[in-house]
């Protein structure tokens, strides 16, 4: 029996409907209790990313305003991101942009068989988006790294709607 990939990730965040909106917004999640796909429970909230088949991508907890920061990485164990696959560099540039307008934007890196962005939500969580370069592009020199990312050179050399490597 082998794991096949993730199929959701839950958040304790300070306010799930704040957070909601703001992955609904930004990243074009649908939040599945407003569309009768999920029922409501207080203090939740079920989210599907658009071009998703799962049951939900992102279920959000509220745990109240007064909770602090998280410490994760810093003084305490815990998660450093969630990342999530985007179909094209052009999807890419369009969070980029959105992400720079909300003041989430926070990093920019290409890891060499990937091109990444890094954000944070509301609640200051991290999260990556990422692109995947096809199998049949990949050459000797994409290999793991990190450096700065170049997305108008990764469009002239990939094009901007070649579509991510579904499978590893």
């Amino acid at each position: 029996m082998a794991i096949r990939g993730i199929n959701h990730a839950v958040l304790y965040v300070r306010d799930a409907d704040r957070s909601a909106e703001f992955f609904c917004r930004v990243l074009g999640f649908r939040r599945l209790d407003d569309t009768g796909e999920m029922p409501r429970i207080h203090g939740a909230a079920f989210l599907r990313a658009s071009k998703s088949s799962n049951d939900h991508d992102l279920g959000l907890f509220s745990v109240g305003d007064n909770a602090g920061a998280s410490a994760a990485g810093v003084s305490t164990v815990g998660m450093y991101h969630l990342s999530w696959e985007v179909e094209t560099l052009a999807d890419l540039v369009t969070f980029g942009q959105t992400l720079s307008r909300e003041g989430s934007l926070t990093g920019a890196s290409n890891h060499g068989t990937t091109r990444a962005l890094y954000a944070r939500d509301p609640d200051g969580l991290e999260f990556e988006l990422t692109w995947v370069m096809p199998t049949e592009l990949l050459t000797d020199t994409d290999t793991p790294t990190t450096k700065a990312l170049d997305l108008d050179a990764d469009i002239a050399r990939f094009g901007a709607l070649t579509e991510a490597r579904r499978t590893r």
